[in-house]
């Protein structure tokens, strides 16, 4: 299986390109890096050098108009004149960053969109996200499907070429649920949410890193239910629409699950502005709507 759109396959290539790079940069980068973002999060060193590399990627594509990152309070057109039919890419450059310390695993979300940010999710033509584990693995979801690969390079190397190798061609959500994991404070969780998660418990194994991507490829491996749920402190979640849960919820969508914010498909989200949180629920659809019929109760 291979991307169709020959946009979309140059929007991951690039992002390919940088991980050796990213990668390699990560142990010196292990410190706060003296700002917040716009959600109003300390940003660790390794965040501005991942935001500021995948940048200079992406501006570089030609049929990319804007780039959004998760790190930059609005969106960068790309030349002093941005084709109205040009895509925008939205990124969250670093997921999992304040894994650095501990050294577990992080990555990076890549949401392509048809469409001027913010936009929903049903504007996504792609999405995808990097690992940076034991190797370092891309999935990327389009029109034809989802796949895996390995991304293999080396930063120090004299040609810089880096490779993506597919290994599985054909992603689909395994159908009998193994694993779970649910982000936020258990105090923090709503009672309707606390007693779905009782139940989880009983049925499927933990799994929680503390990177979002680490916890979704869980999933996507094992099959199950991510979610960072609405917090009694925090009603509209955590995790970012346009960066992080979109994308996130196309990917699994596209491989047979389901997601959710609680009542309706994230892809179904109206946002207000880029930078906009939401709940966030995905896995398999079973388990997906065990957890609406609950929050509904």
């Amino acid at each position: 299986m291979t991307t169709t759109d020959p946009v979309v396959e140059a929007v991951f290539d690039a992002v390919a390109a940088t991980m050796p790079t990213i990668r390699e940069a990560l142990p010196g980068r292990r410190v706060e890096g003296g700002a917040e973002n716009p959600s109003g999060e300390t940003v660790m060193a390794g965040d501005v050098y991942s935001d500021e590399l995948l940048m200079e990627a992406l501006v570089d594509v030609d049929g990319v108009g804007t780039y959004v990152s998760e790190e930059r309070e609005a969106a960068v057109d790309v030349g002093e004149a941005v084709d109205e039919d040009a895509y925008a890419v939205a990124v969250d450059p670093l997921d999992g960053s304040s894994n650095l310390r501990s050294n577990n695993a992080m990555g990076t979300v890549i949401g392509v969109y048809d469409a001027p940010l913010p936009a929903t999710g049903r504007d996504l033509v792609a999405a995808g996200y990097t690992l940076l584990g034991p190797i370092t693995t891309m999935v990327v979801a389009d029109e034809s499907g989802v796949r895996e690969e390995v991304i293999d390079g080396d930063a120090g190397g004299d040609d810089g070429s880096v490779s993506r190798s597919v290994v599985d061609d054909d992603l689909t959500l395994p159908t009998e649920p193994t694993v779970y994991g649910f982000g936020g404070r258990v105090p923090d969780w709503p009672d309707a949410f606390h007693t779905y998660a009782r139940a989880i418990e009983d049925e499927l194994k933990l799994r929680y890193g503390g990177s979002m991507v680490g916890d979704v490829n869980q999933v996507v491996t094992y099959g199950g239910v991510f979610a960072y749920p609405a917090l009694v402190d925090a009603p509209d979640g955590k995790l970012r629409l346009s960066f992080e849960a979109n994308p996130i919820a196309y990917v699994i969508q596209r491989m047979g699950g389901a997601s959710s914010d609680g009542s309706g498909s994230i892809l179904d989200v109206e946002p207000d502005g880029i930078h906009d949180r939401v709940p966030l629920y995905v896995g398999n659809e079973a388990l997906i709507d065990r957890l609406e019929s609950a929050l509904d109760d």
